[in-house]
């Protein structure tokens, strides 16, 4: 059992009994702390892993929170049964939109998806399709119900939140061990090898931008139920910004250096709320000095040029020779 291992039963562990510890204000920071993680592990499948520059992350996290309250306060529809679309429907918006700039890179596909979170974030002020409330957005989001069970208390919200993380982390684990897992690695070391390996770009990027958008689309959906209402504000371009600095902060495809970066983005703005706006003045400062001082991020991932999966087999033909 490897250090990485040892500190995630750890953390998992912690924040299995967090309720039990904590009154409900830290309560309700633990959820937006699972829910942001969640959001921040989705990124991170796009920029960490594949090394796409999508500076749009909050349109997907957005648009499975819509959803979900569109479904629900307009359309009748049960929390439970709004949350496969709530996947479905960023899967699907995601596809359409990288579809046309996925040969972009760099700076130019970053533009791009800024672009993108600007044109979502206005259309849901301006009630273009006559449903998202407009600037006020959409309030009364009923409770989740299960077998006629009624989940609205914050432990319970908490704990779907919590389940919804270890799902995020299985399917990263699997990801990381599977061949698309690899061929998102080639691709972010080098896009030339990668396709002169025979490996498609494109259909593997579009894959990337799809499995982060259902994972953010069901963050998203434990965002409104959590706060029983949605607002254009919670989801625009700044937001973005901040799961693009988490990645980047604490580490590309680093899975402590999420929870870090998580931590520091959005659980610390919490504790100093005091301070008002200048505690974004220091956060802005702190994030100029990680990058100076640990341009890999907090806690870099340590895997290295070749794959472990690589090395164990070099190894096993060393042992058979």
């Amino acid at each position: 059992m490897n250090k990485t291992t040892i500190i995630a039963i750890l953390f998992l562990v912690t924040m299995a009994v967090f309720p039990f510890l904590v009154d409900s204000a830290w309560l309700s920071i633990g959820i937006t702390f699972l829910v942001f993680a969640v959001v921040a592990f989705s990124q991170d499948i796009i920029l960490g892993r594949a090394g796409i520059f999508n500076m749009g992350h909050a349109i997907f996290f957005g648009i499975g929170a819509y959803t979900t309250a569109i479904l629900n306060v307009q359309f009748g529809f049960e929390i439970i049964e709004t949350i496969p679309f709530a996947i479905i429907f960023p899967v699907i918006i995601s596809v359409l939109l990288a579809g046309p700039i996925i040969h972009l890179r760099g700076d130019y596909l970053l533009v791009a998806t800024i672009g993108f979170n600007i044109i979502f974030e206005q259309v849901l002020k301006n009630n273009v399709f006559d449903v998202t409330g407009g600037p006020n957005g959409i309030f009364g989001i009923d409770v989740v119900r299960v077998f006629g069970y009624e989940l609205w208390s914050d432990t319970a919200i908490y704990y779907i939140a919590f389940g919804l993380l270890i799902i995020t982390l299985f399917i990263i684990r699997n990801l990381d061990n599977s061949k698309y897992g690899r061929a998102l690695y080639y691709i972010n070391k080098n896009e030339i090898a990668a396709k002169s390996m025979g490996i498609n770009i494109s259909y593997y990027k579009l894959f990337a931008f799809a499995l982060g958008a259902a994972i953010a689309g069901a963050a998203g959906a434990v965002f409104a139920i959590q706060y029983s209402a949605v607002s254009p504000e919670s989801f625009n371009f700044m937001q973005s910004v901040m799961f693009f600095a988490i990645v980047l902060v604490g580490g590309s495809a680093s899975l402590p250096g999420i929870i870090i970066g998580t931590f520091v983005m959005f659980v610390l703005p919490e504790l100093f709320t005091e301070f008002k706006e200048s505690r974004y003045l220091i956060f802005g400062a702190a994030m100029v000095l990680t990058m100076i001082l640990r341009p890999n991020g907090v806690w870099p991932a340590t895997f290295g040029n070749i794959p472990k999966f690589l090395k164990r087999k070099a190894a096993k033909l060393k042992e058979t020779k």
